[in-house]
């Protein structure tokens, strides 16, 4: 336990990022606390400079380097979020910085982080491989490898959260957020520890990418063989020695949450919450709407970060109204004569479902002769509607068939 991140650690870290950081606001969720019986309140790091809390651990981290470390550059490995935080914290500081991102990082995140000055370097497929490019490019420079989450200075830095979180909502009983390689999870459970030992602090972690379940049983960090996810800011194949060891210690549970999960999260925020975030940022909420973990309220969901590619921000919003029963894609069957497509549609609008988009087919190998196969997507009120919709058209004799997911 004396090698772990303290409470002093914090408050210093703190007092580092004063003027640097902002204090982000505190945004009650009336549809979270609806579903939960108590107060749930989101603590909005998504709109912390650069777009998320990273940039409180990096400061950090930058800051205190000593003048000769600094005239050699700063180097990091990130999906975005970090990079970022690297990027702006090294600008501030007036120190040149490199960073390694994995080659499928979301353009806004690239552009974003050579906005703040940063050089892009794109390698590998994932973190882990930009990791190992950054800490080799480390070595044949001597830039200062600055590590997105395993290094204690970061853990303060993000832990500075938690001091935020304790003021903004001194009456908290359960802090919930997301977990990649664990250093905000981390600064959290310290703040927590040592100033309210009665709030529960849960992780979340993407089940595509949830390296903390299988390290906790072994007692170390385990390395997942595969992972993925459309949480990239969490996408960790394994746990950093020093955040898993604070993990161990201090935090209440870790859960995980399906990409389905995610989708409905990041749709409810948008929805009902008026808040862009990005999938990482969504797990905490993920896990309260999933019911995946109990809470005591009031309970304080931390959204992480806020850089989502657009594109990735489309998909996930149909694939969110589809895990909800709101967007229903479906193949029905039926004669191939004149007005057979309009009766077909009309019927649907009869129901009140909202054709999006209209695939005729008649070279399918497996249908009948004077059989045709129509390929429809449906918005609908949900998933009572879709299956009341469905249930019609059966009844009217066509043969529905339901896409793969739904």
């Amino acid at each position: 336990m004396s090698d772990l991140v303290g409470l002093a650690d914090v408050q210093a870290a703190r007092e580092l990022l004063a003027g640097v950081t902002r204090t982000t606001p505190m945004e009650p969720s009336r549809p979270l606390t609806a579903a939960l019986g108590g107060p749930v309140w989101l603590k909005c790091e998504h709109l912390q400079r650069a777009g998320s809390y990273k940039v409180r651990g990096a400061y950090v981290r930058i800051a205190r380097l000593s003048a000769a470390e600094r005239a050699r550059g700063v180097v990091a490995a990130s999906a975005g979020n970090h990079a970022q935080g690297v990027a702006l914290a090294a600008g501030l500081l007036g120190i040149d910085a490199t960073v390694f991102m994995p080659a499928g990082a979301p353009l806004p995140k690239v552009a974003a982080t050579k906005g703040y000055g940063a050089r892009i370097e794109l390698v590998g497929s994932t973190v882990d491989e930009s990791l190992v490019a950054a800490q080799d490019f480390a070595e044949r420079t001597g830039a200062v490898f600055i590590h997105p989450f395993d290094h204690s200075d970061v853990i303060a830095g993000q832990g500075t959260v938690a001091l935020e979180i304790l003021e903004q909502c001194p009456e908290v009983r359960t802090i919930v957020t997301g977990v990649g390689g664990g250093g905000l999870v981390s600064g959290i459970a310290v703040v927590a520890r040592a100033l309210r030992p009665d709030v529960r602090v849960i992780g979340v972690q993407a089940a595509g990418a949830a390296a903390y379940p299988p390290s906790l049983i072994a007692g170390e960090p385990v390395r997942l063989p595969e992972f993925a996810t459309i949480a990239d800011g969490i996408a960790v194949g394994r746990p950093g020695e020093i955040t898993f060891a604070h993990v161990r210690e201090l935090v209440d549970d870790m859960v995980t949450v399906s990409e389905e999960d995610i989708s409905r999260a990041l749709l409810m925020l948008l929805e009902r919450g008026k808040q862009v975030v990005e999938p990482a940022g969504a797990v905490g909420v993920a896990a309260l709407l999933a019911g995946v973990v109990e809470v005591g309220s009031p309970v304080v969901a931390v959204l992480s970060g806020g850089n989502i590619d657009p594109l990735l921000m489309l998909r996930v919003i149909e694939h969110g109204l589809a895990a909800a029963g709101r967007y229903l894609r479906m193949t029905v069957r039926c004669s191939d004569r004149p007005g057979q497509l309009a009766s077909l549609l009309r019927e649907i609008a009869e129901h009140r479902g909202n054709v999006v988009d209209v695939e005729h087919q008649r070279a399918n190998p497996h249908l009948r002769l004077g059989e045709v196969e129509v390929a429809l997507s449906v918005e609908t009120r949900g998933a009572e509607h879709s299956d009341k919709l469905i249930s019609a058209l059966r009844a009217s004799g066509y043969q529905v068939g339901i896409a793969a997911g739904e």
